[in-house]
């Protein structure tokens, strides 16, 4: 599904953020991605979802060369990654109910066949109360959850989500990471960045650990 290549990344003239990568995510796979802040792994999901591309090396996803392809291609693709920002980037003039569906607006899909599914996962994740409040009204909780749910609303084939936990409580920080089990478990890979180290030794998952820069996976 990915595969790096001896890829590197630098901003502008500095130096490399990132440094010869080579590893690859399969189908249906679930790992973890941790490091020391500032190792570079916001850099790394920003060029798992298409949103910067390698200053050198191969990056390969879904069977496709990022390097050789164009804005909509690379638009198109992106529509087959959900991600969970730490930023959360929920659209302010939107209802919790229509960021939520956002994902399945924009593959054209008609209200009245996805509504009563975005309603049910608002309620699992627990802001069915919260169905019609803008964000500026949400606790930073409650914007994390809603931005889980718009990820995994449309089933994407790749889940990258970027410390999707800080912002709630162990209890439900569980049942969050059940939802991305249960994803899992229904055929998407998925790439959690986190710090918690409690939290990713209740999981038997792969790890990429990113330090300095460089990677290293342990099975």
């Amino acid at each position: 599904m990915v595969r790096f290549e001896n890829v590197g990344l630098r901003y502008s003239v500095g130096p490399e953020v990132l440094r010869d990568l080579t590893f690859r995510v399969d189908p249906n796979s679930f790992q973890f991605l941790t490091g020391p802040s500032g190792a570079g792994k916001t850099s790394l999901l920003r060029l798992l979802f298409l949103a910067l591309r390698p200053t050198r090396g191969l990056v390969t996803i879904f069977g496709h060369d990022v390097a050789t392809l164009s804005k909509d291609a690379l638009s198109t693709l992106r529509r087959r990654i959900g991600i969970v920002f730490q930023d959360f980037r929920l659209l302010d003039h939107m209802s919790t109910f229509e960021n939520v569906a956002l994902p399945l607006r924009v593959m054209g899909q008609e209200e009245q066949s996805y509504r009563e599914e975005v309603l049910e996962l608002l309620k699992w994740v627990g802001l069915g109360d919260r169905i019609w409040a803008l964000p500026a009204v949400l606790s930073g909780g409650e914007k994390q959850r809603a931005a889980i749910a718009r990820a995994v609303i449309a089933r994407p084939q790749l889940l990258l989500a970027d410390e999707p936990t800080g912002n709630v409580d162990p209890n439900l920080a569980q049942r969050l990471l059940r939802l991305f089990v249960e994803l899992h478990k229904s055929g998407t890979s998925v790439i959690i960045a986190t710090h918690d180290i409690g939290l990713m030794d209740r999981f038997d998952a792969r790890r990429l650990v990113l330090h300095d820069g460089r990677l290293h996976v342990y099975d």
